[in-house]
């Protein structure tokens, strides 16, 4: 007896972020799945599938944001029970990958937790790992497995070419984003511009920018992977102003956005703040500088993509390697 096997997708949604899987899911032309995600009243985390994934191809959204800890460990138990059920392929799905900052040991007796994380996925039954802007490249060698890193670059530069006559004066917050910064500049055709900084007891200093010439009267766009707190980012802005910017964009693609970070781009030299919906923003920090533009297109791209096996670095032309 010779058997075709039928392939069949099954997206399921996790609780850090159900809207951004639905739009995927509306991207996909599919239904999202039951997750049916309870809680006991000691806080343990349960799951059960409201459908057979026998035989299919699993995605799990959930994106590591604010209660990351639960989220983190809900992903594994929804992953445990595709496995336990029987199905063919499991793709944990993280637009943000949770202690992506803690991607090696600065200092000693420090733990590695991006690699931890990584080993959870995989010892909770992941057969692959798809996340967007990563904060470090190395964090895909963590995972004992494929691990597709996207993008959110052509989000982001689309809006620009949309919404300035000319190309801006890309610069990045510091010198760890100068990599990221340089590819921006490359897709728009712009002058690129650094700001050193110093962090000095939680504190940042921005101490000069490098390209000077290149910002004086000119419209500035400051790229980063992220906001948190927005001390880095808001301090780039000021040095920037004082250097004689015309105005000062900033662009992330994963805002976190973690006290003070809202009011001080309130009160900040930044005219505009895009940031991508990576991570799910409360309706009380959604203040008038602050534009969010989506990503399940480009996620909804790859999932489709690794569920026929084609290439997944061909939606980014090859460009989406850090």
């Amino acid at each position: 007896m010779e058997v075709v096997p039928k392939k069949r997708l099954e997206l399921y949604s996790g609780r850090s972020h159900p809207e951004l899987a639905g739009a995927i899911a509306q991207h996909l032309g599919v239904g999202l799945g039951h997750a049916n995600i309870t809680a006991f009243a000691n806080g343990e985390i349960h799951c059960r599938f409201g459908e057979s994934v026998r035989g299919a191809d699993v995605f799990v959204v959930q994106t590591h944001a604010g209660a990351v800890n639960d989220w983190v460990f809900e992903h594994c138990v929804m992953i445990d029970a595709a496995k336990r059920a029987s199905a063919k392929r499991i793709t944990a799905v993280c637009p943000y990958y949770g202690y992506s900052r803690q991607d090696r040991k600065a200092e000693g007796r420090e733990p590695i937790t991006a690699k931890l994380v990584a080993n959870m996925l995989r010892v909770a039954g992941a057969d692959r790992i798809v996340s967007v802007d990563l904060h470090s490249g190395q964090i895909q060698g963590f995972f004992d497995g494929p691990f597709d890193h996207l993008t959110a670059g052509r989000v982001l530069v689309e809006y620009l070419e949309r919404n300035l006559a000319y190309p801006p004066v890309v610069v990045a917050p510091d010198a760890g984003r100068l990599r990221v910064a340089e590819r921006y500049a490359q897709y728009l055709d712009a002058e690129l511009a650094s700001v050193y900084k110093k962090r000095a007891r939680g504190q940042v200093r921005a101490l000069g920018v490098m390209g000077a010439k290149e910002v004086e009267g000119r419209h500035c766009v400051l790229i980063d992977d992220m906001i948190d707190t927005a001390g880095t980012i808001v301090a780039a802005a000021e040095i920037l102003m004082a250097t004689g910017a015309s105005e000062v964009w900033a662009m992330a693609t994963h805002a976190l956005l973690s006290d003070p970070a809202v009011d001080r781009l309130k009160n900040s030299a930044i005219t505009k703040v895009v940031v991508t919906d990576t991570v799910p923003l409360a309706s009380e920090k959604r203040i008038d500088k602050i534009e969010v533009l989506s990503v399940a297109p480009v996620i909804a791209d790859a999932i489709d993509a690794v569920f026929e096996d084609t290439s997944v670095s061909e939606i980014f032309d090859g460009e989406n390697q850090p």
